[in-house]
């Protein structure tokens, strides 16, 4: 059998991985000692839901890869769904090297007006997850192990790049797709979420962004990282297929909203009111925005379909996911309902229709995640009011942020899409995107 030269590489790469973790001597990594409480500090009850919401974010990859795999057709319902399993295999890996560090890492950024505010941790904070131990961070987790705040936050970082796949499906290789992840885990996923969620961040501490649980860090980044994607690499020479498995779609659907009461409630990192605050909103925001999706549907002469309500559900899971613990029930009714028909006018929109986005992930979770955050500086209660409750200065700066977070995500995505095509091509060639993906890529077929 004639083995490739990139998967020689490859596997020299995981090799010298693997090894290094074993070899890697912790006292070169930078000093962390005066970060940690003691053990006493600590509160099982945390503990208990913090690992029960890291298993129920886990299941969300798998459950995203039962929602893709049932919209695209029958010959790449294999490829599609590996693109997200495999998520969890690669980017876990990535986020024990380097990539834990350079999201929670000591920051290195800015200095303005004499204030350090992070853009990207430092590398060699905790490389090979040295130093990630059981003791709880005062700052970032006070009342739970370390380890267990970073392995909940690997879920948020699996998930991510998971989502984009969405937008290229049946048409991209399965290596270049594994490289261009990576990139997208080191170039924008890492420096963003140390920007929105460590403590210094430049996101969190100047611009004071609320983001509970990753409208900017997960949704949005995928959502533009999917829009460069679809423009990178094209049409697909059919783009019109039949869903292979409806059903598969519902399950999908079913095991993201229970996962996502992980996502969303274990953001409070606590057993706390702030939880069930966060568990409530993203049932009733979700709830809304499918019955809004189905009804918009009906009101514009097109059927109530299995598939709309789904998608709508997830669109409304989108939204609220920035604001689910600063906003009332009331408020994730509203959040709810108007995502969904935002995001419906884009779905059916004629010159987004012009874009080969495969399964329309910027137009749910991109514009889903851009909602969420306009709407939570509307609404959000608590410290620095937000627009309804007198506040301008965060409604302002949430706006800035957009911008910032938008421009940085397309842009940068655009980039390491090129540098994948120039180092593996992206693309599959005619025969195989004719073939189907799963033949072509993995000798597998969906039956």
């Amino acid at each position: 059998m004639k083995i490739g030269l990139k998967w020689i590489v490859s596997f020299s790469v995981i090799t010298l991985v693997a090894f290094g973790g074993l070899f890697w001597n912790p006292e070169t990594r930078l000093p962390t000692t005066g970060n940690f409480l003691t053990a006493d500090k600590i509160v099982g009850a945390d503990v208990a839901w913090i690992l029960a919401a890291a298993g129920l974010v886990l299941l969300m990859t798998p459950g995203l890869s039962f929602f893709y795999g049932g919209m695209v057709g029958k010959k790449n319902v294999i490829s599609t769904m590996l693109q997200s399993f495999i998520a969890l295999g690669v980017i876990s890996i990535v986020w024990v090297v380097v990539g834990f560090s350079l999201s929670f890492g000591a920051s290195l950024g800015i200095s303005i007006h004499g204030e350090q505010y992070g853009i990207i941790g430092n590398p060699f904070t905790y490389p090979f997850f040295s130093g990630v131990e059981s003791l709880p961070h005062k700052l970032m987790a006070p009342t739970i192990p370390f380890i267990l705040f970073a392995l909940f936050q690997m879920k948020f970082a699996v998930i991510t790049p998971a989502i984009i796949t969405g937008s290229f499906a049946e048409r991209v290789r399965f290596i270049s797709y594994l490289l261009f992840i990576v990139l997208f885990s080191i170039f924008i996923y890492a420096p963003l979420c140390h920007m929105v969620w460590h403590p210094d961040g430049l996101l969190n501490k100047y611009f004071g962004v609320k983001d509970f649980a990753g409208g900017t860090v997960v949704h949005m980044s995928a959502g533009f990282a999917a829009l460069a994607g679809a423009l990178v690499l094209g049409k697909r020479k059919n783009p019109h297929h039949q869903p292979s498995n409806i059903t598969y779609v519902i399950l999908g659907t079913g095991m993201l909203w229970f996962g996502w009461f992980g996502f969303n409630a274990g953001s409070a990192l606590s057993a706390s009111a702030s939880a069930a605050t966060a568990f409530g909103t993203t049932t009733i925001a979700s709830a809304s925005a499918m019955m809004t999706w189905i009804f918009f549907e009906r009101i514009n002469g097109r059927s109530v379909s299995a598939l709309g309500a789904c998608i709508g559900a997830v669109v409304g899971l989108v939204a609220i996911t920035p604001g689910c613990g600063f906003v009332s029930i009331q408020e994730s009714l509203f959040i709810g309902f108007i995502s969904a028909v935002v995001s419906n006018l884009l779905v059916n929109w004629k010159t987004m229709k012009k874009i080969d986005d495969t399964l329309d992930v910027f137009a749910c979770h991109g514009v889903g995640g851009i909602m969420g955050m306009i709407l939570t500086a509307i609404f959000a209660h608590g410290e620095n009011a937000s627009l309804l409750h007198g506040g301008t200065e965060v409604f302002l700066h949430h706006m800035m942020a957009l911008i910032l977070v938008s421009a940085f995500t397309f842009s940068g995505s655009f980039v390491l899409y090129k540098i994948t095509d120039l180092l593996i091509t992206l693309r599959v060639s005619e025969e195989s995107e004719n073939k189907g993906l799963d033949l072509s890529q993995h000798e597998e077929s969906f039956s």
